[in-house]
């Protein structure tokens, strides 16, 4: 055998190592054959490690699979259609149903012009994947019908995280560029009639279904586009689902209903992802139909089943930088709409100030929240907020105006097991002296422990104390039971926290 053969002989061995039969069938190569083999191996991997290709990175030297051929057909097609359509898939004033029938339409063009030939499997495939770019969110699609997922969080092209069970967990679902992710955000962004750009590279906007969406774009965002999309149930949870989530109790749930009822001003504090927006939607529940209810917000996100509700949202500037909206100036036109109930989705800047004026002028069982980490804090953001509307207004008279104005403050919380529970509902009892007085009528009961999951199998107890407002329910004859108020078990602690 000549020295060439033994070296095709000896690569070969190397390459069919995990062929023992067709090892034993080749010839035996001396040693220094193999010496002289794995030199030249070496010297020609240097070689191309030299010139910039390595065979394991260079993917064009290797024959596509079935999968690689089919992605570059879809995103081959993507492209297409993109084209074609160009502009109008950016139209807000295009009904929906419109649009849907024109991309399908297209779509059946793009893929008969297409020579790949396709199996049923894969060209069904094809068409529901090319719909969720095109009309839906691309790879976020299957996370946003995914019912157990709460969050979706997308840090640049690469990186999706969700939320799911309370815990984030990275996917493995990525966009194809940057260009691919912003697409995305514009589709979103664009259909709300709201627009993001590098002259205004942050917006909030929402879903059709009313999931709030945050986005942020280079060059505030260094390592590429933020989306951030927390989203809303299709179907508004009610008193019964938080009191089977463990959110509520029942006896807490009654007690709320009759603050409603009787139009007792309330704030709902918690911080942020703790579910202030779906607790709020359960108490506007309550509110009765007969009343005419007006509700103010950075994006739409209440989900409110009343017959008679004004949905108010705010504006940003246009590129110009006029024709801003905000919450203040709504809150304050609010007031001349013939208001039965009043409910901020957010306060978070000088409109606290005009929001206290309302509950503080007849327009009583006002609702809204506030980010806080407890009652106390709510209080003290609430009078940080009154400052910051740029009235030179004194200390004293900035917390008379709190305490006259709240009656009830619910704190919910996202414990370190992932759950949402309200921890507290406080009562609001006045001024004495400089000191806001506040009351606990339920406590979390920490103390309880937790399951072998790391779930938390405390709940919210009746600290005993009745509260003063009740006295109200009383005069009004809102019915509550004897159960609402128990004695506070002893190994409750209300300075518990998780």
């Amino acid at each position: 055998m000549s020295l060439s053969d033994r070296l095709a002989t000896a690569r070969g061995e190397q390459t069919l190592g995990a062929d023992p039969v067709r090892i034993a069938r080749l010839p035996a190569v001396p040693t220094r054959a193999r010496t002289l083999a794995s030199r030249v191996a070496t010297a020609a991997s240097h070689d191309e490690a030299a010139s910039g290709h390595s065979p394991s990175l260079d993917v064009s030297a290797r024959p596509a699979g079935p999968a690689d051929a089919l992605t570059q057909l879809k995103d081959r097609m993507t492209r297409a259609l993109f084209e074609r359509l160009g502009t109008k898939l950016s139209d807000g004033n295009m009904p929906e149903e419109q649009l849907h029938a024109m991309v399908r339409a297209d779509l059946q063009r793009v893929i008969a012009n297409e020579l790949t030939p396709l199996s049923d499997e894969d060209r069904r495939r094809l068409i529901h994947e090319i719909t969720d770019e095109v009309l839906g969110y691309g790879p976020l699609q299957p996370w946003l019908d995914d019912a157990a997922v709460t969050e979706v969080m997308v840090n640049g092209p690469d990186t999706v995280y969700v939320e799911k069970n309370g815990r984030l967990v990275r996917t493995s679902s990525t966009f194809t560029s940057e260009t691919h992710l912003r697409r995305v955000i514009e589709r979103i962004v664009s259909r709300v009639g709201r627009r993001i750009d590098e002259s205004s590279p942050l917006v909030d906007a929402r879903l059709p279904d009313g999931s709030r969406v945050n986005a942020i774009i280079p060059p505030l965002a260094f390592g590429g586009s933020s989306l951030t999309i927390r989203k809303f149930s299709r179907e508004p949870f009610q008193v019964s689902d938080l009191i089977h989530f463990g959110t509520l109790s029942p006896e807490m749930a009654e007690l709320l209903r009759a603050c409603v009822e009787a139009r007792l001003n309330i704030i709902v504090s918690g911080g942020t992802g703790t579910g202030k927006t779906t607790l709020l939607n359960v108490l506007s529940s309550f509110i009765p139909e007969s009343e005419r209810i007006i509700t103010i917000e950075d994006a739409v996100e209440l989900q409110l089943q009343q017959e008679h509700v004004v949905r108010l949202e705010s504006r940003p500037a246009n590129i110009e930088g006029k024709g801003a909206v905000h919450i203040r100036d709504l809150v304050r036109n609010s007031l001349r709409m013939r208001p039965d109930r009043i409910i901020v989705g957010e306060v978070r800047g000088g409109e606290s100030l005009d929001m206290l004026q309302a509950m503080n002028t007849g327009h009583d069982g006002s609702l809204s929240t506030v980010h806080a980490n407890s009652p106390r804090d709510a209080i003290a953001r609430l009078e940080t907020l009154v400052l910051m509307a740029g009235m030179d207004l004194p200390l004293r008279a900035v917390r008379e105006q709190v305490a006259s104005a709240v009656d009830v403050i619910i704190q919910i919380s996202r414990l370190r097991d992932g759950t949402r529970r309200v921890t507290h509902v406080t009562e609001v009892q006045g001024l004495e002296g400089e000191t806001v007085t506040l009351q606990d009528a339920f406590l979390f009961d920490y103390s309880a422990g937790a399951d072998l999951n790391g779930r938390f199998l405390g709940k919210a107890v009746p600290t005993g104390v009745r509260p003063r407002f009740t006295d109200r329910f009383a005069e009004l004859g809102i019915p509550l039971s004897a159960r609402v108020f128990g004695s506070l078990p002893p190994r409750v602690s209300a300075g518990g926290r998780a």
